[in-house]
């Protein structure tokens, strides 16, 4: 992992783990060292240190911040765009993240495929 990046912990891999499973068309594989899913070559949610990042589009994404969903900022200052961790009740509650994953696939799926880098 990058630079003092911290380990997941093991509750919220697990929890992380048992939502995606749910969804056949995620692509899981590890970004960074943390477990992430995948679809069509773009990051759909995804695990940094303690923090469940979800990809949203713009109005899903303020409706996840006035529930206390905050800017994903891997490293201080720079924010990745189109991105929001979960608040913590959320990440609690795998009833509740569900239908965010739902919203995050459905936006993914709408961009074209990511090309493949070539070796």
């Amino acid at each position: 992992m990058p630079g003092s990046w911290k380990k997941a912990p093991a509750a919220l891999v697990e929890r992380f783990e048992a939502a995606t499973a749910g969804f056949p068309t995620l692509e899981r594989r590890q970004m960074f060292g943390y477990p992430a899913a995948f679809a069509n070559g773009h990051l759909v949610t995804g695990l940094h240190e303690q923090r469940w990042i979800v990809r949203l589009p713009p109005e899903a994404m303020a409706e996840l911040a006035d529930l206390g969903g905050t800017p994903f900022e891997p490293m201080p200052g720079k924010a990745m765009r189109g991105y929001l961790a979960f608040p913590p009740d959320l990440v609690a509650d795998p009833l509740a993240i569900h239908p965010w994953l739902e919203r995050a696939l459905a936006h993914v799926l709408q961009m074209p495929p990511k090309e493949q880098a070539r070796p």
